[in-house]
């Protein structure tokens, strides 16, 4: 799944975090998804649930991996502009606009930070509904 726009916008946080909610979707559905895809024992001659299982985990797998690429590259360019701004401030240590866009990039990048821990409450959450519904019909590759 990827970004709407195809793009993150690592300079604004407001827009970074509405991609990650745009990218997020697959995960906020997984159970109606596991609900109308994965049948009860009663109905399991009629649709392929391994098959099933199988692509909903793919699908997981791949949104999981493009929302972590997409942060880390974010926290990568802002951590490179902190890092100007460091060398910038060593040079002149009084100019106070420069100290305001410092700490605001810094703010910035705690923020982006604390992402990586929502995405890992909210894999942890898709993967364990996903496990519950489809353990035994599809049983994912370890992870290494």
């Amino acid at each position: 799944m990827a970004a709407p726009s195809g793009i993150l916008n690592c300079e604004d946080f407001s827009m970074f975090q509405e991609v990650l909610k745009v990218m997020r979707t697959i995960d906020d559905r997984i159970v109606h998804a596991l609900n109308t895809t994965v049948p009860t024992a009663s109905f399991s001659g009629k649709v392929d649930a391994s098959k099933t299982c199988k692509d909903l985990y793919e699908s997981l797998m791949e949104a999981h991996l493009s929302r972590d690429k997409a942060i880390k590259t974010c926290i990568r360019e802002t951590s490179a502009v902190i890092g100007q701004l460091r060398e910038e401030r060593a040079k002149d240590n009084d100019n106070l606009s420069l100290i305001k866009q410092l700490r605001k990039e810094q703010t910035k990048l705690k923020l982006m930070q604390s992402e990586l821990n929502v995405e890992e409450v909210v894999k942890d959450r898709s993967l364990k509904v996903f496990n519950e519904r489809c353990r035994i019909f599809y049983t994912p590759p370890k992870i290494k």
